[in-house]
């Protein structure tokens, strides 16, 4: 049996060499055959890279918000931002009766309430319009990743004693105080002064899918006490919007509830949802369950690699129709030394697995060197665009590091196998008289 396996590894390793040899005595045409295949491997790498990439930004985006969490919401109704009823006061969403039933869901382990109203932040004779009051409590920092770029964040001590504290958005923070540390020093709102206890470093903003979902930015967020908000700006929110005033009446803008478990997060989903209908006669809030969210663009992001990856694998198949055709023109010029093995004793089987080995080979080399191709371009196009200030996120595709160079030997194999069947099939003694 040894001597079988030998004698079989003698012959493949013999024809790999005459494979290499006629390669390299036209390097030229090789290289041009192979040059599909390699863009083609390239390509699989790369856009497969890119598409990961992109898609994980979303992934990213979305667990941001906890695949644990449920995300109730207060809406305006449409009745109540009509451009008619703005100078009356917008009555809506969450009250506090809501919030304290949601606490009392056994699977809810965390609740983080908050207000969130745009107002005007002022420091000596800078103002900034169009910044964010976000009144909510210490839990906020639980279910919110962010880092602290200075000081502290809201305690449960600053709710409790009512405190006029403030934590800053890097960009309101960069705005006020361009030339000195926000740190103990006192901003402006709604007539009362607030002290800042911390500066929050830059945050990436969510990306809104419309609905209940909307887009936040929140480095112009002003975090204060959820219990100060309540004294110093009451039930009822002036808006300034303009030129002209508006009011609402909203006692929670959002609740964040977080469940022990993940099985049980659509379970409390409904719940709440069953609870606010009965509650509130007019739909004026908003359910979100990011775990739905998550598993959705997971979905989406397997299709969207798979259609990446019919599209690299098209360059596959041109290049295969590139060997092909190479393959052919070989056979028939070297018919003549076809026609000299068959005299000599070689059998169709070795003809066959000569050119086979051929194609292979060529496929194979073409196959590495696209994986090295993809690699370069994979890391090498982010630099270039981030020197022109874009960005093109990027995550190395590790299955298509495999699957693309095994793809480019069966696309050998594939496209390789009818020139070498044809080779072998040639008559000997027309192939010794083939000039």
């Amino acid at each position: 049996m040894s001597s079988f396996w030998f004698a079989w590894w003698d012959k493949v390793s013999r024809a790999m060499v005459l494979a290499v040899r006629s390669l390299w005595l036209h390097k030229l045409r090789s290289s041009l055959s192979v040059l599909g295949i390699i863009i083609g491997t390239a390509a699989v790498i790369s856009l497969m890279s890119f598409g990961e990439g992109s898609m994980q930004d979303a992934l990213e985006d979305i667990a941001r918000q906890g695949a644990t969490n449920v995300i109730v919401r207060s809406v305006k109704p449409p009745d109540d931002s009509s451009s008619g009823r703005r100078t009356r006061i917008a009555t809506y969403g969450l009250t506090r009766k809501d919030y304290e039933k949601f606490q009392m869901i056994d699977t809810v382990v965390r609740h983080v309430p908050m207000r969130i109203f745009p107002q005007e932040v002022r420091r000596l004779e800078k103002m900034l319009s169009n910044a964010r009051v976000v009144a909510t409590t210490a839990k906020y920092a639980e279910v919110n990743p962010f880092e602290m770029g200075s000081g502290r964040f809201l305690t449960e001590y600053d709710d409790e004693e009512m405190q006029n504290y403030a934590v800053l958005g890097s960009a309101i923070a960069e705005y006020l105080f361009p030339f000195e540390d926000p740190l103990d020093q006192t901003v402006v709102i709604n007539r009362h002064e607030y002290r800042i206890i911390g500066v929050i470093s830059e945050r990436m903003p969510t990306g809104g899918t419309g609905g209940s979902q909307a887009a936040e930015e929140f480095n112009n967020d002003v975090y204060i006490p959820l219990r100060t908000c309540q004294v110093r700006f009451g039930e009822k929110i002036i808006l300034r919007q303009s030129g002209s005033f508006s009011g609402e009446q909203c006692e929670l803008h959002q609740v964040t509830l977080t469940v022990s478990d993940m099985d049980k997060v659509r379970g409390v989903g409904k719940a709440i949802e069953e609870q606010l209908k009965r509650d509130h006669p007019r739909k004026d809030w908003a359910v979100t369950v990011p775990l739905d969210r998550l598993e959705q663009a997971e979905r989406e992001r397997d299709r969207f690699l798979m259609l990446m990856a019919f599209i690299a694998s098209i360059s596959l198949v041109v290049g295969g129709i590139g060997i092909m055709n190479i393959m052919l023109a070989t056979v028939t010029e070297r018919t003549r030394e076809i026609g000299v093995r068959r005299a000599l004793g070689a059998k169709r089987r070795d003809i066959t697995m000569q050119f086979l080995i051929e194609a292979v080979v060529q496929t194979g080399i073409g196959g590495l060197v696209g994986l090295l191709l993809g690699l370069s371009i994979l890391y090498g196009l982010p630099v270039i665009v981030s020197l022109f200030g874009g960005k093109l996120p990027g995550k190395l595709h590790i299955p298509s590091l495999f699957y693309s160079p095994l793809a480019s030997i069966g696309v050998g194999v594939l496209f390789g196998l009818y020139p070498a069947i044809r080779a072998s099939r040639l008559d000997p003694i027309e192939a010794l008289r083939h000039e």
